[in-house]
């Protein structure tokens, strides 16, 4: 990281470090919730804002990052249990060179297609030059919500921004990408690699700016087989959560949770306990929570994993829902942080999304949770 930010850092106390006690494997009286994709296009509020700006003006305007961040925290007092910063994963390739846009989904016109277009990325990124509006919409959210809730930093994880950079965009089959790890792994490597560096420096400054959680988003695990995965997309998420904890040392920070969501990696879940560094793992919901702890042992925190889709069901299905999600949670032990299992989609009803926080309220509570220990036992 070059041309070093100087940011405030004369933070407000924390109110509510329930997610922060969770994410490091403590039992918490109730489990912490929140939601990815939480600021977005389900509020009236986001769209009246979006009416006036682009997608990237609003990821690179700090005011407005901070006020999109904020409106959910807002609308939802006391219900979310985090703020996640209003950016996006594809920062990371512009950052490299590439051209990045909305129309309305993601768009790469000038893809990486060979490892000879390779040439055409910069050997070194300086992240704090390229990604310092990142930076500064941390700072200014973490001085916003007065301790209110922790505030988490992310990026993209190495293969799903592999996987944009070589498509173009997003793809059905990834046979583009793929193609890539099977026909020249030794190039795949080198682009994950290169990836992977500048994930590390901006997780770091979303840390050092004032971020106190971190998550990896490995979007398109799901499309690689477990042994590829476990070759090509594991490695470089191994690497980032080593280099992150290894240059907050450096820096003399302290270490912070780290989240891995490789979505529907189900089948790598007891490797990525064993082997992948983060201190918790995000599931999607194809798998059953108790199921997942039994893999994962109490090596790590979970974070799930309701179905997105649950939020067009209705407020009583919603309720029955989570009730059984917390159950099965609560009786395999350990951290758990309530979410979906991927994010909220933009036509969900705003009440139906607060019946859904509701609900986690009123059913993860361990005190209340006799339900879950009688399930516990007779598992």
């Amino acid at each position: 990281m070059s041309s070093t930010i100087e940011l405030p850092t004369d933070f407000a106390p924390m109110k509510n470090d329930l997610i922060l006690r969770a994410a490091r494997g403590e039992e918490t009286e109730r489990a912490p919730v929140w939601v990815m994709r939480q600021a977005g296009r389900y509020l009236p509020e986001f769209l009246a804002v979006r009416k006036d700006h682009t997608f990237f003006e609003c990821c690179k305007t700090p005011e407005i990052a901070c006020e999109l961040t904020m409106q959910p925290i807002r609308r939802f007092k006391g219900l979310l249990d985090a703020a996640i910063i209003f950016c996006d994963i594809l920062v990371v390739p512009e950052a490299m060179g590439l051209t990045v846009e909305m129309n309305p989904a993601p768009s790469l016109p000038n893809p990486i297609r060979t490892p000879e277009d390779l040439a055409r990325l910069p050997k070194h990124v300086d992240v704090n030059k390229e990604l310092g509006y990142v930076f500064e919409a941390v700072n200014l959210t973490r001085r916003t919500l007065q301790g209110e809730v922790p505030l988490i930093g992310f990026c993209g994880a190495p293969w799903t921004l592999m996987a944009y950079m070589v498509e173009g965009g997003g793809s059905k089959t990834y046979q583009k990408a793929k193609e890539w790890l099977y026909r020249w792994p030794e190039a795949s490597e080198e682009l994950l690699s290169r990836i992977a560096a500048v994930c590390v420096d901006l997780l770091v400054g979303q840390v050092l700016a004032g971020a106190q959680m971190l998550q990896v988003f490995d979007s398109w695990a799901n499309e690689l087989p477990p042994s590829v995965y476990q070759k090509f997309a594991l490695p470089p998420c191994q690497y980032i959560a080593r280099e992150v904890r290894s240059k907050l040392k450096e820096l003399g920070h302290e270490p912070v949770p780290m989240t891995l969501f490789a979505k529907g990696a189900n089948t790598s879940l007891t490797v990525l306990a064993e082997e992948s560094g983060y201190d918790t793992l995000g599931l999607d919901w194809c798998i059953d929570p108790l199921e997942a702890r039994k893999l994962v042992g109490s090596k790590v925190a979970l974070q799930g994993n309701a179905d997105p889709m649950l939020l067009y069901g209705g407020q009583e299905a919603i309720q029955q829902e989570v009730k059984k999600m917390s159950e099965r949670f609560l009786a395999g032990g350990g951290g758990w942080i309530a979410n979906l299992g991927h994010g909220v989609t933009p036509q969900v009803q705003v009440d139906d999304f607060r019946c859904f926080l509701e609900s986690v309220h009123k059913y993860s509570r361990r005190d209340a949770g006799s339900s879950a220990a009688g399930l516990s036992e007779k598992l």
